[in-house]
């Protein structure tokens, strides 16, 4: 017996129940990702969690006990990326109080609201850049099955120096600040570098974060000076690799970007005051940028609301915020690598894909803005084999959205129908 699904309901099916049958999802416009075409009138074949077929034309199974998904009136592609994320918090008013209230089952549990809003918002992959170490949980809880969300590869704490962004006692009174070390990821030369990244290796990360600069959100005045040397930074990506981790320096100023970058960072993330140098450098050493475009404009919009942030924020938001698009716009049309990435956790979870507006307003076309979202993240990543494409022999990672994106960006944040791992997670009208 064929089963025809077609948009309207709501539904998840078990990953058990799923294995035992195949499904076809009819496709109206087809993005695959291999390339910057879009296909119309294909058929995806999934089995259990992996494509095992794309076919010209909508295509009617042979096999009884076949699911039809009916997506002819949608453009589908692979589950999106955000390389840049905090799955742990969502700033607000009280964010800042928060650390002293709350207990680690407490932040848990309000993050599986946060994931679930990431998964059905289409963003079936995150890369979390830095929380408390609950990440790490949080990942294993997904990849379990015991929550829903979309897979995490995370940083679980970024790596700070003493004072600098990602420092976890900046802003308290002096008898408890205390001394944080490599264990809390705050370091202050090569060797510490080196054992904190061996220590974020033990508690389970999967990735490096170094807080290359100062920081707009952090409880200290300077947002943009360098805060690794050189060789601190060296360290920390000789490290990683030798764990075999992809490494990323947030940034905000010239100078930190630029030790970062010669030291053999993977990612930039922000990069809001790149020059022509920077951007030249990072072609050169193959160098990724991760704009994060949306965090700047909602740091912005809410520095101007008294009491949202405390003080020592607001200039850092007002100058910082606004200037992240443009930097986007000359090192897209320089032709630095992009790499799509929101900072979300700072705007709320779920809003990610407004970045993909921000993104062709700055100049880029949608679909290179959507390959970015989903092929480029997976090569950066290391997943590409897996992850990326709508190809056979991949994970079946698959969402759909209303409309055609090449013509109308702002569908890309209307996703109707998510697939994550062959299990249909949302499918419903719009």
């Amino acid at each position: 017996m064929k089963k025809i699904l077609t948009l309207g309901l709501i539904f998840v099916f078990s990953l058990g129940i799923l294995q035992a049958q195949k499904t076809y999802l009819h496709c109206g416009r087809l993005i695959t990702s291999e390339n910057k075409n879009v296909q119309s009138e294909t058929t995806i074949v999934v089995e259990g969690n992996k494509i095992i077929d794309v076919l010209s034309g909508y295509q009617a199974p042979l096999e009884s006990d076949v699911a039809i998904i009916d997506l002819k009136n949608q453009t589908v592609m692979p589950g999106l990326h955000d390389m840049h994320v905090h799955v742990e918090h969502q700033s607000s008013p009280k964010r800042y109080e928060e650390g002293f209230r709350l207990n680690e089952a407490d932040v848990a549990l309000k993050a599986t609201t946060y994931c679930r809003k990431t998964l059905m918002a289409g963003f079936t992959s995150v890369r979390d850049l830095g929380g408390t170490g609950v990440n790490v949980s949080l990942g294993n809880a997904i990849a379990k099955g015991h929550i829903d969300g979309p897979r995490i590869l995370t940083a679980e704490k970024s790596i700070a120096t003493t004072g600098g962004h990602a420092d976890p006692t900046n802003g308290l009174r002096n008898d408890l600040k205390g001394d944080p070390g490599p264990k809390e990821g705050v370091i202050n030369s090569p060797e510490e570098a080196r054992k904190a990244v061996r220590q974020r290796y033990k508690n389970g990360a999967d990735c490096i974060k170094i807080t290359a600069t100062g920081g707009v959100l952090s409880v200290a005045k300077d947002g943009q000076g360098p805060q690794f040397t050189l060789e601190e930074v060296t360290a920390i990506v000789e490290a990683a690799k030798e764990y075999g981790y992809v490494t990323a320096a947030h940034a905000h100023g010239v100078e930190g970007m630029k030790r970062a970058v010669q030291a053999g960072i993977t990612t930039i993330e922000h990069g809001t005051k790149m020059n022509e140098e920077i951007m030249a450098l990072m072609i050169q050493k193959g160098t990724y940028y991760v704009p994060t475009i949306s965090a700047g404009k909602y740091v912005e919009e809410k520095a101007k609301i008294p009491g949202f942030f405390p003080e020592v924020i607001v200039p850092k938001a007002l100058e910082i915020g606004p200037l992240i698009q443009d930097t986007f716009g000359k090192a897209y049309k320089r032709g630095v690598n992009i790499c799509f990435g929101t900072d979300a956790g700072v705007f709320p979870h779920g809003d990610n894909a407004k970045e993909f507006i921000y993104m062709e307003e700055a100049g880029m076309p949608a679909i290179e803005a959507i390959i970015s979202a989903t092929r480029t993240p997976a090569e950066v990543m290391g997943t590409i084999d897996k992850l990326g494409t709508i190809t056979k022999g991949k994970l079946a990672d698959i969402i759909a959205v209303p409309g055609d994106p090449t013509e109308n960006i702002e569908v890309m944040t209307k996703v109707n129908f998510v697939m994550k791992d062959g299990v249909v997670y949302k499918s419903e009208s719009k």
